[in-house]
């Protein structure tokens, strides 16, 4: 396949993870735009590369990650909170007004946690990835991806219930 065709048809359609995946990184919608664009043209710029690469998703992600880490320590600031332009929460039984409260209590939980925490919840909660992908994008064993996102999961759970 062309490297073009295989732009359009294979990292195109997954802009809006990796975008999803540097707000949660960096908290700020334009820089989440930044990392995006940024990423396009480094993926772009190694087309020449693109025969060795197995899993284009698990590149971008990684690169995505690469991407807006470098960013935020170059700014050399702490993220504020989880941006709130994902998408709601499906239809329930619940009251809308305890599902937002909840969503706000979620978000201010996540913002206090340590970045490799944040991205695995991001990536395995939000995106749906398998804790392999997540194990290539992020650099880090399978059972690190677990206990991350367990340590994640009961400190949810545990502020929620307090």
């Amino acid at each position: 396949m062309k490297p073009d065709k295989k732009f359009i048809n294979t990292i195109l359609p997954i802009t809006d993870k990796m975008f999803r995946l540097a707000a949660s990184i960096t908290g700020n919608k334009q820089d989440a735009e930044d990392v995006v664009q940024d990423t396009m043209l480094k993926v772009w710029q190694k087309r020449e590369e693109w025969n060795a690469i197995v899993n284009f998703e698990g590149y971008c992600l990684r690169s995505v990650r690469n991407i807006a880490l470098d960013k935020i320590s170059l700014k050399d600031n702490q993220l504020e909170s989880i941006p709130d332009f994902f998408d709601p929460p499906m239809e329930s039984q619940t009251d809308p007004l305890e599902i937002e409260e909840q969503l706000e209590a979620i978000e201010k939980i996540l913002s206090n946690l340590p970045e490799k925490q944040r991205t695995v919840f991001q990536l395995r909660d939000v995106e749906g990835l398998s804790y392999k992908e997540i194990e290539q994008i992020m650099n880090i064993s399978e059972e690190q991806v677990k206990v991350n996102l367990f340590r994640v999961r009961q400190k949810i759970k545990k502020l929620l219930k307090s």
